[in-house]
């Protein structure tokens, strides 16, 4: 078995884990400390009962004292409803504790999670950092609610349990805990028997989990192809080990269950026949006979309830591994620590000899070197793999290069600060990610900086605002997840008046026209065209009648750029955009004007 995230087993009990955890209980220890000092009180409450009992067979029933008896019953009730307030007072005491620490964690690992470089999700599932944020943290709620209360009251029980049986009889009390070395060996086995098992529960669950993800995401591919039969039946085949695993489990539990309940009758079979014989000898009471009884169930009651802890202990130092895993996460860039502001901003653009590696060695970007003019178009063209978009996610500054600079007006974009940079600029992608809300809340993404006049007017501008006021709710209109029930041009033309909201002095297109039909990408390149005006502008596209009307076009292929120049120009080389030109527009004839060739500089 490969593990995983997922199958992180953990310890029962992990002391670096817990003191790590803790720091979460710091600004809420007031509620720990009067949940523990709650849980000295009703833990103390219990075990008296058997006390009163005691006293009431012994001095109220035996000399049959009725007014003593009233008065012991009237105690003891009293006793069980101040039990009852007490232990109502305390779980929501401790519900709101832990519901406080994983408000905080969550909201820790989640503000993490947005500061983390795209290389990070490069290689982490969706799903599994969901489950960070969810399950896993929900799984600690369980422990500081419930967990660590479950603890404290157990040993608090059987400490005063000790207290009032050594005090009534010491022989009784060692008759008691002599099953104890029994007890405690067949927890031992329990224990390791019932980790191992968990470990195959869990890795069983990840890989179901996964599965599902995976599968679900492709279902329209899994139905084109008539898949289902041979989908569902691997889906069984995990299911099953699921399954095995925790019918395991089971059998362990309904082991270990019985064994506690062997083990408490002994305990009271031994007591009701030494103490008896006791009673008999008139070295003790029959009162005391009862309370050793009640004693002895209080006692084993924890001990029943053992396999519970254990689960809750050993989820919540599992998933307090993952978290403080994806916390510890580094894969951060950075700001620098004294950033440089970029005043005036002209938008010139220079890649100086930048080479870049999404994996050790594997060079995608080789010594890429090019440089805009403020306000000029730079296409970008070439296979699939060319390292198109690799130009793009390094602009953002997403990725660190390993080797070379990135300029903007002179400036290396490391000296200047992350939200300074991507302020100033906006992209466009060909697959457009709209959220759950309006239209509007969509085009601003909830900034306060945009108005909704700024907001129309954006959307006028790329010719939006047509089939927006044809909605219903107009800019409220609901946009349901992923933007489905909007086409794909309405879709880009709402990523254009995002885009042109945010006024910025730099736009990039990534391939934003490849996914449209004829008609739409006439519409759509006439708001490409107002989105240009007066801009530094990159657009990757794979249709290269988008970008005949570009300053300069960029040829990529295998990393390094192969060509420069304008359409024309390449067209005249007769090289690799020639041929580009050739595969899309074979059926037409290429035209060439005779004009003086000139060599273009390519660093």
């Amino acid at each position: 078995m490969n593990k995983t995230d997922d199958e992180i087993l953990g310890k029962a009990y992990d002391s670096k884990l817990m003191k790590r955890l803790l720091k979460y209980v710091k600004p809420y220890k007031k509620y720990l400390v009067f949940a523990i000092l709650m849980n000295v009180v009703v833990a103390g409450l219990g075990p008296l009962r058997p006390v009163l009992i005691k006293i009431a067979v012994d001095k109220s029933i035996a000399h049959k004292d009725l007014h003593s008896l009233t008065i012991i019953t009237v105690i003891l009730f009293s006793t069980l409803v101040l039990q009852a307030i007490i232990q109502y007072v305390l779980t929501y005491f401790t519900q709101l504790m832990g519901q406080k620490i994983i408000f905080d964690l969550r909201v820790e690992v989640f503000s993490h999670v947005q500061k983390l470089a795209l290389k990070f999700f490069d290689k982490t599932p969706i799903g599994r950092i969901v489950t960070r944020v969810t399950n896993d943290i929900e799984a600690l709620n369980e422990l500081f609610a419930s967990g660590i209360v479950m603890v404290f009251s157990d040993v608090f029980i059987i400490v005063w349990i000790f207290i009032f049986m050594f005090s009534m009889s010491f022989d009784l009390a060692l008759i008691t805990i002599a099953v104890l070395p029994i007890l405690i060996y067949a927890t031992f086995l329990f224990r390791k028997k019932v980790r191992d098992i968990y470990r195959d529960v869990r890795f069983y669950l990840a890989r179901l989990n996964s599965y599902m993800q995976e599968h679900i995401t492709g279902i329209s591919i899994i139905q084109l192809f008539n898949k289902q039969k041979s989908e569902i039946s691997n889906f069984e085949k995990i299911n099953a080990d699921h399954k095995k695993a925790n019918i395991d489990s089971i059998f362990y539990y309904a082991v270990f269950f019985p064994t506690v309940e062997i083990l408490s009758s002994l305990a009271i079979a031994l007591i009701i026949w030494y103490g008896g014989g006791k009673i008999i000898q008139g070295s003790i009471t029959i009162g005391v006979l009862f309370a050793f009884i009640q004693f002895t169930e209080m006692f084993f009651r924890p001990i029943r309830d053992l396999s519970e802890k254990y689960n809750i202990m050993q989820t919540a130092m599992a998933s307090s591994e993952r978290i403080f895993k994806l916390l510890d996460n580094e894969t951060i860039i950075s700001n620098p620590s004294e950033p440089k502001k970029l005043d005036k901003l002209r938008g010139e653009i220079e890649f100086r000899n930048v080479s870049f590696a999404y994996n050790s060695g594997e060079y995608v970007l080789k010594n890429v070197s090019f440089k805009m003019e403020p306000g000029q178009s730079i296409a970008i063209v070439g296979a699939t793999g060319a390292g198109k978009t690799s130009i793009i996610n390094l602009l953002s500054r997403f990725y660190e290069i390993q080797e070379g600079s990135i300029l903007i007006d002179g400036v290396d974009i490391k000296d200047i600060s992350k939200q300074d940079l991507r302020k100033i600029m906006s992209v466009v992608l060909q697959d457009v990610y709209l959220f759950s809300g309006s239209i509007k809340t969509n085009i601003s993404l909830n900034s306060n900086d945009i108005t909704e006049e700024e907001i129309r007017e954006a959307a006028l501008v790329v010719g939006a605002d047509k089939f927006i006021m044809e909605m219903p709710q107009q800019y409220n209109e609901e946009v349901k997840e992923k933007g489905a029930t909007l086409s794909v041009g309405q879709k880009q033309l709402i990523s254009f008046s995002r885009a042109l909201a945010n006024d910025p002095q730099i736009l990039i297109l990534d391939e934003a026209t490849s996914s449209i039909d004829t008609k739409t990408e006439i519409l759509i390149q006439d708001a490409i065209k107002k989105l240009l005006m007066g801009r530094t502008s990159i657009i990757i596209a794979h249709r290269l009648s988008t970008i005949q009307s570009a300053d300069k076009i960029i040829v990529m292929h295998k990393g390094e750029i192969r060509e420069i120049g304008t359409h024309q120009e390449l067209l005249a080389k007769r090289g690799i955009y020639y041929k580009l030109y050739q595969l899309q527009y074979k059926d037409q004839e290429i035209s060439i004007p005779i004009q003086n060739r000139r060599d273009l500089n390519v660093n």
